[in-house]
């Protein structure tokens, strides 16, 4: 049997249409057939709430008399960054404070939707155009033009496991790893995770309509460093951290509950983001692929002590999710970084505003490109003034000046 989204959105608008969470699909995947699935259930609402460090927003503040072009902007003394225009700035949530190592982008972006005011101050050099040098001022969401999250990279398909076989705990953005494979830390939602439920991207692209952190959002492109793989297990699950996706959504609209800033400790800021996507059940294909369990989906583990983060080998989620494994003969404690509570909360949430009208399921307007082989820089080929010295510019001015007559 073959859906089409029209047919989808209408029954959904005539109240005929059926919507589960992705956990109660799951459960009736325990009595049904694909095939009885596709007949029966329209739309899976999946979700994650996650630290994504790779996550910030651009503002624009408007200007001031006589106006400034900054250049050098802080944000609760936090930089942002400029060189965009005269009064746009982007600040990431991982960028932190000089002040204070545990305040960072993430804590501004959440005092921003909480309308709490921030200090802005920044620094120009001054033109004749935008004469002004410093300012000094205290915004809030309420006083700025645009406030937008966009979030480079989020909701990664199946993330490594972190564990450290070193001789000393490390401190990284996966939390604290014990010397000797002292713990597991994971950072996904398991069977609820939006690209796990659609591991091919067959009904999630660019232009889909997302719940972001309490309001609309769009996947607007993939997400940094997204890999299209073919290492995948029999239910189509990657093997390694595989696809992810650019999101977009108005900061203005979101809620405090959904978003929210994180401190790891020697690492520093990252921001807690939830994501809910709505997937379209379509066909069996979809179904099969939506039905997919915790005990389905193997999670690579990584040795985070190692320059490449070396794959080691795989649990479930499942075993995962219990607490403990077995590894090296001994029991290993396992810790979820995600707030699997606040998922499943978005998860209902989300499929509630679908069927009450208040979200439309969209679809996608083009498919996510495939991402190719992953590339790593060589910091050891550019060192070296000689280096330096024969670096080329290859700078072309299509005008150096703009003269009137």
């Amino acid at each position: 049997m073959n859906k089409s989204l029209e047919e989808i959105r209408e029954k959904i608008k005539n109240r005929k249409g059926v919507v589960l969470t992705a956990e109660e699909f799951k459960k009736m995947a325990c009595e049904k057939s694909p095939k009885e699935l596709a007949e029966k259930v329209d739309v899976v609402t999946t979700a994650t709430f996650s630290p994504m460090c790779s996550s910030g927003a651009f503002l624009n503040f408007g200007n001031c008399s006589p106006p400034i072009r900054m250049e050098e902007i802080f944000l609760n003394k936090v930089r942002a960054h400029g060189g965009i225009a005269a009064a746009d700035a982007y600040i990431g949530a991982a960028q932190t404070s000089e002040e204070d190592p545990k305040y960072g982008g993430a804590n501004v972006i959440f005092s921003l939707v909480k309308g709490e005011k921030i200090l802005l101050e920044a620094k120009a050099k001054g033109t004749d155009c935008y004469p002004k040098k410093e300012l000094a001022t205290q915004v809030s969401k309420y006083e700025i033009n645009e406030a937008f999250l966009f979030n480079p990279r989020n909701a990664y398909q199946n993330y490594p496991a972190a564990l450290n076989l070193s001789e000393k705990d490390i401190h990284t953005y996966m939390g604290t790893l014990r010397k000797k494979a002292g713990n597991i830390n994971f950072c996904t939602t398991g069977e609820l995770s939006p690209l796990i439920n659609d591991p091919y991207l067959k009904n999630i692209g660019i232009g889909t309509k997302i719940f972001l952190c309490g309001a609309q959002g769009f996947i607007c492109w993939n997400g940094t460093q997204h890999e299209t793989v073919t290492e995948r297990n029999s239910r189509g699950i990657p093997l390694k951290n595989a696809a992810s996706i650019s999101v977009i959504g108005d900061l203005k609209k979101m809620d405090t509950e959904f978003i929210g800033p994180a401190y790891f400790r020697n690492y520093g800021v990252s921001l807690f983001v939830g994501i809910g996507v709505p997937v379209p059940i379509t066909d069996e294909d979809s179904a099969f692929y939506a039905s997919v369990r915790n005990r389905d989906i193997e999670v690579p583990i990584a040795d985070f002590s190692t320059k490449d983060k070396e794959r080691l080998c795989f649990f479930t989620y499942s075993e995962l999710a219990s607490g403990k494994v077995e590894l090296f003969g001994r029991t290993v404690r396992t810790f979820l970084i995600s707030g699997i509570h606040k998922s499943r909360n978005i998860a209902c949430v989300l499929k509630d505003r679908i069927l009450t009208g208040e979200f439309e399921v969209t679809g996608y307007s083009a498919p996510l490109p495939e991402g190719g082989k992953l590339k790593s820089l060589r910091p050891e080929s550019f060192v070296g003034d000689e280096t330096r010295k024969n670096t080329k510019r290859t700078d072309k001015f299509f005008l150096e000046e703009i003269c009137l007559p």
